[in-house]
């Protein structure tokens, strides 16, 4: 019984800390962009300022918002929670990671994003619906080349349990699969195209004729807003801790032990510590691309999620 309570908590810990550190992290993005164009930075802790004043403020309601406007931003920031449970971060020791496979996973993903969409086009809005419009475009492009990373990485692990693709890939001797070279490149670009960052979208702007994300949070206010924004913050950092436990899993521990989480913690830190950077250098370099170029920036990842895939039975079985 202590085992088994001692592991849930360890599984607790790991969503607390990704929950937690979900603004930190952005923060650190914010502060390399802002270091790269030239510009003296807010500082890391922003998020978490902008999180606690839109939460000491009231939520104002649009006239004829009905239960799905409100719900939805609880149901956004509960389900990437509840993926920060699921995704091995610090251990792979997660008593209830079987119950939840990576399509289990992408089916977390497409239900915060269907309730964000609906609350978006529920008070009925120009922006709001243009936005999840736009959003459900994207999705039905990435949604295809998130599976396909997926499977290629549980080939190689004979199993779709992220606990069990995160162990076999950290703990086995060190093995240069050529899929997962093409999945790494394909789920990077998916990671872009999800989290709405450049070239698919600019986090840091309003333009009405080129905001996705955005589009969809205009009408929230308050702790509704404030939830909005800490779950996207969340779902950046799961996506990140998805690539990192599938592509650089070397560090997560499959034991609970004072020692081992140490240490998995602080080559947790080192690896977003060098992968916020490297995005926000990616962010400066390139410029947005156009909506109807979305498309074809989305077919190169799904065609190299597909050239992963094949790769393994050519060159690996």
């Amino acid at each position: 019984m202590i085992p088994i309570l001692f592991r849930s908590l360890g599984e607790l810990f790991q969503a607390l800390l990704v929950i937690f550190a979900a603004p930190l992290f952005l923060g650190w993005i914010n502060t390399w962009r802002a270091w790269l164009g030239n510009r003296k930075a807010a500082g890391v802790l922003q998020p978490y300022r902008d999180l606690v004043k839109l939460m000491n403020k009231e939520a104002v309601l649009a006239y004829g918002a009905s239960p799905l406007f409100r719900l939805a931003p609880y149901v956004v920031f509960g389900s990437m929670g509840l993926a920060a449970g699921l995704v091995p971060t610090v251990s792979t020791d997660l008593p209830f990671g079987p119950a939840a496979d990576a399509i289990a996973l992408v089916g977390i993903f497409a239900l915060a994003r269907v309730f964000m969409a609906l609350g978006a086009m529920d008070i009925g809005t120009p922006f709001g619906d243009i936005g999840a419009r736009r959003e459900m475009m994207i999705a039905f492009l990435a949604e295809p080349a998130t599976m396909m990373v997926l499977f290629t990485a549980s080939l190689i692990s004979h199993s779709t349990s992220l606990s069990t693709i995160a162990e076999t890939l950290g703990t086995h001797h060190f093995t240069l699969y050529p899929s997962l070279v093409f999945a790494t490149t394909s789920f990077f670009l998916i990671i872009l195209a999800e989290n709405a960052r450049i070239p698919i979208d600019n986090p840091g702007t309003h333009l009405e004729l080129t905001m996705i994300h955005e589009a969809m949070l205009l009408e929230y206010s308050g702790r509704h807003l404030a939830l909005m924004e800490w779950g996207s913050a969340v779902k950046l950092l799961v996506y990140f801790s998805i690539g990192i436990s599938f592509f650089i899993p070397w560090g997560i521990t499959p034991v609970l032990s004072k020692e081992e989480v140490l240490k998995a913690f602080v080559l947790l830190f080192l690896k977003l510590a060098l992968l916020g950077p490297l995005l926000a250098v990616l962010e400066s370099l390139l410029a947005k691309l156009r909506l109807f170029r979305a498309p074809e920036f989305l077919a190169a990842a799904y065609l190299l999620a597909v050239i992963a895939f094949l790769s393994h039975f050519i060159l690996e079985v």
